[in-house]
């Protein structure tokens, strides 16, 4: 697992490897991962994951085996300490937020209180 006691988030190997694997199919070569916080879902805030192409002044930028991630000033303080994994078992496989700083959480898992 990635660990860093200055960056937002983490990524655990199977999430690296996963990232990289979507990034060759779909022939990202530019930009980064942006991982962020948005409000909605059930529970008031909604994790983000997509790729960018831009980074903004306010954005905090680093790297974890070849892979740029990027995540605003807002949602750095709801993420800081987040582990992102990655599951491909058959009942709920796919990314999955692991958030220190969550208050509560929907039973789907997509959203969280803090």
């Amino acid at each position: 697992m990635e660990t860093s006691t200055t960056h937002p988030v983490t990524l655990t190997e199977n999430a690296i490897r996963e990232i990289k694997r979507i990034m060759e199919i779909n022939s990202v070569t530019g930009g980064g991962l942006r991982v962020g916080v948005t409000g909605g879902g059930c529970a008031g805030f909604t994790y983000t994951l997509n790729f960018d192409n831009e980074i903004r002044s306010d954005d905090q930028v680093y790297e974890v085996e070849g892979i740029k991630v990027i995540v605003d000033v807002k949602s750095s303080l709801y993420l800081f300490g987040t582990t992102v994994d990655y599951t491909s078992d058959l009942t709920g496989g796919g990314f999955k937020f692991m958030n220190p700083q969550a208050k509560g959480s929907c039973g789907c898992g997509t959203s969280f209180s803090a």
